[in-house]
C-alpha cells in the first residue's frame, strides 16, 4: 500500500514553490533605485531642453571637434594642402608657398575651438556644481538622520542596561556635524602649511 502524503507536507511544498509575493524587477534593480535612475534621467533632459541655443551649439560643435572624424578631416584637408603647396601635385599650382595662409585658418580656427570648449566646460561646471551641492545637502541630511538613529539607540540601551565597547564615544557620535566648522578648520590647516612649505 503507498502511503499517501500527509496534506500538510503539500502545503509546504506548494508554499515553497509559489513565487514571492512582490516579485523583483526585471531588470535587478530595486524599485528605489529605478526610481532614482529615471529621476535623473528626467532632470537630465530638462536640462538639456532648459540649454539655450548657443549653448547646444557649442556643445554640438565641441563632440564634433572631439572625434575622429574631426581628426580624419583636418588630415586630409591639411595634408592636401602642404603636399599640394610643396609642388607635390603635379597640375596644381602652388597657391600658399610660405604656408602664411594655412598658419592663419589654423589660428582662427583654434581660437573659435577654445570658445566653444570653454563654454561647454563652463555649462558642465554648473551641472556639476549643482550635484556636488546635491551630493552635500543628501550627505548632510543622513549624517543627522544617522546621529538621530544613535540617540535613539543609545537611550533604549541605556533602559535596557546594555553596556558595549564605544559607550565613550558615544557622546561625540550623537553630536551633529557642523559642515561650516569643518571647512573652517579644513582652510586653517591649509593655510598653516603654506608657510612651511615655503622654507627651503
Amino acid at each position: 500500500m503507498n502511503a499517501q502524503p500527509s496534506q500538510h507536507g503539500g502545503d509546504r511544498a506548494e508554499k515553497s514553490a509559489s513565487p514571492p509575493t512582490y516579485p523583483p524587477p526585471s531588470s535587478g534593480l530595486s524599485a528605489v533605485l529605478e526610481r532614482n535612475i529615471q529621476t535623473l534621467h528626467q532632470r537630465r533632459e530638462r536640462e538639456e531642453v532648459e540649454a539655450t541655443a548657443e549653448e547646444r551649439i557649442a556643445d554640438a560643435i565641441t563632440r564634433f571637434t572631439g572625434s575622429m572624424t574631426f581628426v580624419y578631416l583636418h588630415l586630409a584637408f591639411f595634408g592636401f594642402w602642404i603636399i599640394a603647396n610643396l609642388g607635390w601635385v603635379p597640375g596644381v599650382p602652388r597657391w600658399d608657398p610660405s604656408f602664411v595662409v594655412l598658419a592663419m585658418i589654423a589660428s582662427v580656427e583654434a581660437i573659435f575651438l577654445s570658445t566653444f570648449v570653454l563654454i561647454s566646460q563652463n555649462r558642465m561646471s554648473e551641472v556639476a556644481s549643482k550635484r556636488a551641492d546635491l551630493d552635500l545637502q543628501i550627505s548632510l541630511l543622513a549624517e543627522h538622520e544617522i546621529t538621530k538613529l544613535t540617540a535613539l539607540v543609545s537611550s533604549i540601551a541605556d533602559q535596557m542596561g546594555v553596556k558595549t565597547d564605544v559607550d565613550s564615544d558615544l557622546d561625540v557620535i550623537k553630536q551633529d556635524v557642523a559642515p561650516e566648522a569643518v571647512l573652517d578648520q579644513i582652510e586653517a590647516k591649509k593655510s598653516s602649511k603654506k608657510p612651511a612649505d615655503r622654507e627651503p
